[in-house]
Order: C-alpha cells, then structure tokens, then sequence
C-alpha cells in the first residue's frame, strides 16, 4: 500500500505543477491567486503524502496509512474545490473546507503514527 501513497503523491505533485503553470501563464489575476493556492496546498500535500508512504515502508502500524488516506481524501477535496472555483467559478459548497479540515486531522494523526509506531 505504501506504493500507492508514493504513487498518488507523484500524481498529486504532477497536478500542482500544472496547475501553477496554467494559472501563471492562462488565467485572470483574481483566479490565478486562488489556483496558486490550491497548486501550493496540492504541492504540500503531495509530499506529505510521498512522505507517509516511505514512512509506511518502515514503520508497522495502521495509523500511517490512516494519514496518507487522510492526505489523499483532503487533498482532493480542498484542491479539487479550489480549482474548480479558479476554473469555472462553481463552488461545492462545504467539501472545500471540509478538505481543508480533513488535511489538518492528516498531520496530528501522521505525528502520533511516527512516536507511536514500532520500527520494523
């Protein structure tokens, strides 16, 4: 499973890159802000979650992988609802916060996986 996190990490950077560039080369000012922000907040995300998976690699233990799904999941709600309002200007309401909070319990659950979690 640690692949899989390594992998959707490689993506999600892969994501942010693009869309940085779009906003910096195709978009109005007032959207490419909010496209820059979900690009920097997907760039983050997607090294946490490379991150998570080398950690799973030598760690036991449910709760790395709790924060990586978590990582994941918030990361496609948060960045998901931040580009679709930079690129159409539809908002989903209370998914984009809802990532954003989603990515937060991501951190403090990866902190207490990597003090808990016995090495291999």
């Amino acid at each position: 499973m640690s692949r899989v996190w390594i992998a959707l990490g490689a993506v999600f950077g892969l994501v942010a890159v693009a869309m940085a560039a779009y906003a910096s080369h195709g978009l109005p000012p007032e959207r490419a802000s909010l496209a820059t922000t979900g690009a920097s907040i997907g760039a983050w995300h997607a090294l946490a979650l490379i991150g998570a998976g080398l950690l799973a690699e030598r760690r036991r233990g449910r709760m790395v992988h709790v924060a990586a799904a978590l990582f994941a999941a918030g990361t496609v709600m948060f960045c998901g609802g931040v580009f679709l309002r930079a690129l159409s200007d539809v908002s989903i309401g209370m998914v984009t916060p809802a990532g954003g909070m989603t990515l937060l319990v991501g951190w403090g659950v990866l902190a207490v996986a990597a003090m808990l979690a016995p090495q291999r």
